[in-house]
């Protein structure tokens, strides 16, 4: 009874290679004799060991209890001896109401699994049915969250109490909960097994150069469009967008350069790239995950500055500005960063700048950085320039040409070097490799070597 065809073993087995997939806790039980709502185990994602829980709806709905927890509590403790990632597929129409206390105590037991799994095994949740209550709150300790469109169900508080429309994957990729949105089961599966290959095995064993036949030195062209940028200097077919339905002023994402596994934060183009509380929220997140596993950070800024909404106080901007200014300054992972555009006043500073610990920071000739828009910095401080012969617009062109150019930057060090568009991918490539053996700490050594 325990190799019983669920819908949960489905799920478990086609997420590994073919026939990788080995159960732990097979044939536990319940008082009652039933098996309990989860199938845990191991196997092979593209050859990379990692462990699995699915949660099943074909065992009593999947419903949670602290048999259930211990099973998972087991996994993680394995997982992290022995060093693998942990995917858990969420499907459970919630605890038994029943078990009292002991309910409640397995979420307690859940979440403390995860807390002490998180920064040391990359985690990846996928909702693939109803995640309520606790056990939403347990998938968001998560390092990324999949959804499928018109299948997942994650929230608090169900729609009937909170009497609006809640959960939805729509709903949870427009509130930053859901990382990716995938159409169907079988792609969110994909999206998993994608994931799994780009992240390192633990916090320990660092990034890697994976074989690619896209020429690390291949000229590229820089588009007006940041996404087509993007998708341009990366290793071909490799970028992962996450978290595209939130702030989609900013970009944040997984792609290759020259074979190795990186993060990318850029400034979209909706509203001028302008960063908004949202949008600095998002970047942390991916700034800090990153981090955790030492993957280095692409930042491509062209942004106006900081968004003026109204509401963006609210948020509030201030601490969600600076929590993107903190985890750019604590980052210890390699952090390579280009002004593709505009770079106006506080998003060259906030967007991974030398002066936040950036290692390598480039600028293309036609980008612009400036302390102000230049048709602001004209209103304060030339207005009484403008006269019959000397128009405004003559003014801002100016302040772009002699205040607003990269050499500026360059010339106090803010900027590394002015590189011609076409070698972006090139020199990002060369930064990347140059960045891979970067120690944090001073090398131990006995004594110097003294001159003879």
């Amino acid at each position: 009874m325990g190799k019983d065809a669920t819908a949960g073993r489905a799920r478990i087995e086609s997420l590994f290679d073919a026939g990788s997939f080995c159960e732990l806790g097979a044939y536990r039980k319940r008082a009652d004799g039933t098996l309990t709502g989860v199938i845990c185990g191991y196997g092979a994602i593209g050859g990379k060991l990692t462990y699995a829980f699915a949660q099943d709806s074909d065992r009593s709905k999947g419903a949670f209890d602290l048999l259930q927890a211990e099973k998972i509590e087991l996994l993680y403790s394995t997982a992290i001896k022995n060093g693998a990632p942990v995917i858990g597929i969420f499907d459970s129409a919630g605890a038994y109401v029943t078990d009292g206390a002991s309910a409640l105590s397995a979420h307690g037991k859940f979440l403390a699994a995860v807390s002490r799994a998180s920064g040391v095994i990359p985690q990846i949740a996928m909702i693939d049915g109803v995640c309520a209550g606790l056990a939403a709150t347990v998938a968001a300790c998560f390092d990324l969250v999949v959804t499928v469109k018109d299948r997942s169900g994650l929230f608090v508080n169900a729609p009937f109490l909170t009497g609006k429309e809640v959960g939805t994957a729509a709903y949870a990729a427009e509130t930053g909960l859901s990382s990716i949105t995938a159409d169907s089961e079988e792609n969110a599966i994909a999206v998993v097994r994608k994931l799994i290959d780009l992240f390192p095995a633990t916090c320990e064993e660092g990034v890697y150069e994976e074989d690619t036949t896209d020429d690390a030195n291949r000229a590229v062209s820089v588009k007006a469009n940041m996404q087509e940028t993007i998708s341009e200097i990366v290793d071909a077919g490799t970028f992962l967008e996450i978290f595209a339905g939130y702030a989609d002023g900013m970009i944040t994402g997984f792609a290759r350069f020259g074979g190795v596994a990186c993060g990318i934060v850029a400034n979209g183009n909706p509203n001028d790239g302008r960063i908004s509380a949202d949008g600095a929220r998002k970047a942390a997140k991916l700034i800090r995950l990153c981090d955790a596993f030492g993957l280095p950070i692409i930042t491509l800024i062209d942004s106006r500055g900081i968004d003026p909404a109204s509401d963006g106080e609210r948020a509030p901007l201030a601490a969600q500005l600076g929590k993107l200014a903190m985890s750019y300054a604590t980052a210890d992972t390699a952090k390579i960063t280009v002004a593709v555009g505009k770079a106006y006043g506080a998003s060259f500073t906030l967007m991974g700048s030398r002066a936040l610990g950036a290692d390598v920071v480039y600028a293309l000739p036609t980008a612009e950085i400036s302390t102000m828009e230049p048709a602001s910095a004209v209103a304060f401080l030339w207005n009484d320039r403008i006269t019959e012969t000397v128009s405004r617009e003559t003014l801002v062109q100016e302040w772009i040409r002699d205040c607003a150019a990269p050499e500026a930057a360059a010339v106090d060090g803010s900027v590394d070097d002015i590189i011609d568009p076409a070698e972006l991918r090139q020199r990002i490539c060369a930064a990347v490799y140059m960045l891979l053996e970067k120690n944090i700490t001073d090398p131990a050594r006995k004594h110097c070597n003294l001159p003879l």
